[in-house]
């Protein structure tokens, strides 16, 4: 009975609280554990992120056009790794590592799922990998960090029978990121600008000797410490810088995160390529699981 009456007693401090101090203490991590916040010494942060962006039409027609196309599909699975090593949670070092499944020629979007490596319309495999650190470069703003990764193409080939997997050059990312949770604490702002210079032989990727600039703005809703919402915009550009070739495209959208347990939560989300040039009008579907401990 005594137990019981502590378990009922937690749920509704959960959901109403009493006072601010309360509310701090019951944060969970999808609040408190933003992009922006660094971990510390000794702590572990993996996530698990996985991306479907599908297509049947694109900006690629005679001058930029919008046309139809067979169905293209493709797949991305993300593991980060970062641990805390610095007595003041200052810094952090982390790994990335990539595996793609990509279908062409008007398969069906699962068919990334198969990892058949069928001639001229599938091709599969891990793809890159990248060390990484994390660091907040002002002391006085804590929510204002930098996570810089160097990308490591594992591909041989970019094209394949026709077929794209990866980009075959090496990535130098900085991805700033700054969040600002509201007063009342129900509603937080997260933004990120994503900066990546590719480079490499100029014939081994369309994307060498270029960067690509990703600014975007998230907004998320919280009911209750272990339950958000969020929608998003983002743009991105690609900007020529010797290859002959640029892009852009905005996309928008929204999803939820939920904390499972206190060590686990799930993410879900869903976007749309509104505009853009040179580039896919498709949609995304993502799903993720992260643990902190």
């Amino acid at each position: 009975m005594k137990k019981l009456s502590i378990f009922i007693a937690t749920v509704m401090i959960s959901f109403t609280g009493f006072t601010q101090e309360d509310e701090d203490s019951q944060k969970s991590v999808i609040q408190e554990y933003t992009p922006s916040k660094l971990l510390n010494k000794g702590q572990w942060d993996i996530k698990w992120f996985n991306n479907l962006y599908t297509e049947t039409r694109d900006l690629f027609g005679p001058n930029g056009d919008e046309r139809d196309i067979p169905r293209q599909t493709f797949f991305t699975s993300t593991i980060d790794v970062f641990t805390g090593v610095s007595e003041n949670s200052s810094f952090n070092v982390g790994l990335i590592l990539e595996f793609r499944s990509n279908v062409i020629n008007d398969r069906k979007a699962l068919d990334v799922f198969s990892f058949d490596g069928e001639t001229g319309t599938a091709r599969s495999g891990f793809t890159s990998f990248a060390p990484a650190v994390k660091f907040n470069p002002f002391k006085s703003i804590s929510n204002f960090t930098i996570q810089t990764a160097f990308h490591i193409p594992l591909v041989d080939n970019e094209v394949e029978d026709g077929v794209f997997l990866d980009q075959k050059g090496f990535t130098f990312q900085n991805r700033f990121f700054y969040d600002y949770t509201f007063p009342s604490g129900d509603w937080q702002l997260f933004t990120e600008l994503n900066t990546e210079y590719n480079f490499g032989k100029k014939e081994d990727s369309f994307a060498n000797n270029s960067l690509r600039l990703t600014p975007g703005l998230f907004l998320s809703y919280f009911p209750n410490s272990k339950f958000t919402i969020l929608g998003l915009i983002q743009h991105s550009q690609l900007i020529d810088a010797g290859n002959n070739f640029s892009q852009d495209f905005t996309a928008v959208g929204g999803g939820f995160k939920y904390q499972l347990t206190k060590e686990l939560n799930i993410e879900t989300l869903y976007t749309n390529f509104v505009r853009g040039s040179d580039t896919g009008l498709g949609q995304t579907f993502n799903i993720g699981l992260r643990a902190l401990f």
